[in-house]
């Protein structure tokens, strides 16, 4: 068979509402990049079928900075690298409650409060707990949190507090996962998120492309979340960090980028696949070819400077692209 008719047999099986199997995602990542605009026209027609036209936007604060104890290679906020990150043990109150009205005013539709460390605990997490309470009472916004390998009882403490999604990503394919980081793992990861979904948590759990990984190995990240089964899969490009070990890491392509979303759309057909950090370095031609052939999400804030575009630039691209902000 040729490309096309595999690429359209995967893609009508999808659409009867069947997955593709394992053998087939490989398949599909073996025949880039000769089968790269097939593969994304298959994959737009998958996202204009199965997919929500509204667009679910985020808005996260960095609650906590710096002096994290984990040496995830990527990461500024580690304190194994010396990168000058800015650090901090807790946001100012003010500044949280002005940026949740502010995103509400706007029309973001979700407010995450995002901490540094392996777990946010006792008093940190009391007060994590307080702010994101008074957040969703004052604006009506819906709270998310990602604030580390928790355990159920401080899970449980958040669901209390109103959040009903919470945010754990796996980061890339576990083949790959132990080249970047040491001090936990993928394994540590699905505990927490599995806690989480036994109390009720929605799950966003997605993780960062470009840090040296395969092809191969991006569909195995992608199995792997289909396995973990979120509601939201962020999709994070590597911005290389001065000071930590990928500070020399070569970007990838735009047709890198475009390729994984399109092969995330084919193994994950149904969930939200979001832009998170490092879209910026993407034209807005680019941005607009990724929401037609799968991203149905973003993170977004005019308080998030490393976004490099504004709310209302975000909602302008998304309508361009035929979603509803």
């Amino acid at each position: 068979m040729q490309h096309n008719e595999i690429i359209n047999s995967f893609k009508n099986k999808i659409l009867s509402g069947s997955n593709i199997s394992e053998a087939e995602a490989y398949q599909l990542a073996d025949m880039l990049p000769d089968a790269r605009e097939q593969l994304r026209e298959a994959s737009a027609e998958i996202t204009a079928t199965l997919c929500s036209r509204e667009f679910d936007s985020c808005s996260i604060v960095n609650a906590r900075s710096g002096l994290c104890s984990e040496n995830c290679k990527w990461c500024a906020q580690s304190k194994h690298h010396a990168t000058n990150c800015e650090t901090y043990d807790l946001i100012n109150h003010d500044e949280c409650m002005e940026a949740a009205r502010d995103n509400h005013r706007k029309g973001v539709r979700r407010f995450s409060l995002v901490a540094s460390g392996r777990a946010v605990k006792g008093k940190a997490l009391d007060s994590m707990c307080s702010l994101l309470r008074e957040a969703k009472e004052d604006t009506g916004i819906s709270t998310c949190a990602s604030l580390g390998l928790l355990e159920r009882e401080d899970l449980q403490q958040l669901w209390d507090a109103g959040v009903r999604r919470y945010h754990c990503n796996l980061e890339t394919a576990p083949s790959h996962f132990p080249t970047l980081c040491t001090t936990h793992t993928i394994e540590d990861k699905i505990k927490t998120i599995r806690a989480a979904k036994d109390i009720g948590f929605e799950i966003c759990s997605g993780g960062i492309i470009g840090m040296g990984e395969t092809t191969r190995q991006r569909v195995e990240f992608a199995l792997k979340l289909r396995e973990v089964a979120p509601n939201s899969i962020p999709l994070n490009i590597l911005s290389p960090i001065p000071g930590t070990p990928l500070e020399n890491q070569q970007p990838i392509s735009d047709d890198d980028i475009l390729d994984t979303v399109a092969l995330f759309r084919f193994i994950n057909p149904r969930t939200q696949l979001r832009f998170a950090g490092g879209r910026n370095r993407l034209s807005r031609e680019v941005q607009r070819q990724a929401m037609e052939i799968g991203i149905n999400g973003g993170i977004v804030g005019d308080l998030l400077t490393t976004l490099g575009s504004t709310i209302a630039e975000d909602k302008t691209l998304v309508t361009e692209a035929g979603y509803k902000f």
